[in-house]
């Protein structure tokens, strides 16, 4: 049987185990993909992770079936779940909103290491900082 071929793929930023339909209806909608189906599957995937913002690249076939393929939650959203904070600096020149320990940003380079465009933990947690100091955040030394 030959590959089904790819008509749509569209990338959402979903709340883990919760799924609104609204949002998938936006983006989905115009594929023709089972909204419903893809919630369900998401959800149960994501269920032990409830409270992140869990991306998703969903893959739509001819036949209107799809496929998900799960990544790992955005680096300023894991900061900013690191030091308990709705957001980071608005002004990140002038203003420090925390200040992250070097473990905690071993630990997030660690769990963004599959996503990142790096070859080792030490280029990952460069990646880490650098958006850390984007954000207004400290690195502790």
């Amino acid at each position: 049987m030959p590959p089904k071929k790819k008509t749509h793929e569209v990338t959402l930023a979903l709340e883990a185990g919760n799924a609104a339909m609204v949002d998938l209806g936006k983006m989905l909608g115009p594929t023709g993909a089972n909204m419903r189906a893809v919630k369900v599957e998401y959800d149960e995937a994501t269920a032990k992770n409830r409270g992140e913002i869990i991306p998703v690249i969903v893959s739509v076939f001819e036949d209107r079936s799809h496929s998900l393929a799960y990544k790992t939650p955005p680096t300023s959203f894991l900061i900013r779940k690191a030091l308990g904070i709705q957001s980071g600096a608005s002004n990140p020149l002038t203003q420090t909103v925390g200040t992250l320990s070097q473990t905690q940003v071993k630990e997030i380079a660690e769990r963004k290491l599959p996503d990142l465009n790096a070859n080792d933990i030490d280029a990952a947690i460069q990646i880490v900082a650098g958006t850390a100091r984007s954000m207004g955040v400290k690195l502790a030394s």
